[in-house]
């Protein structure tokens, strides 16, 4: 649940609103353009101090939580 809440903090920083999320939630849902979700990645990545990859093709919030954690787990 920490890395729920750690995106829920950056996704209502990036789009100046409060927005709740549920592993369920869609980026689509989001209303995100390619360039948020880039920089939300690039947020978690410095956050977490891993590499989620270049193609990291995830639609919901659950699939991105998901392939942190397996990133933090790879890096030991």
């Amino acid at each position: 649940m920490e890395i729920l809440n750690k995106l829920q903090e950056i996704l209502s920083e990036t789009k100046g609103e409060a927005v709740q999320l549920t592993m369920e939630t869609t980026f689509a849902d989001l209303e995100l353009d390619s360039l948020d979700q880039v920089d939300i990645v690039m947020q978690l990545e410095e956050f977490y101090n891993i590499s989620l990859g270049e193609n990291a093709q995830l639609s919901t919030v659950g699939e991105l939580v998901a392939k942190i954690e397996e990133a933090m787990q790879a890096k030991g």
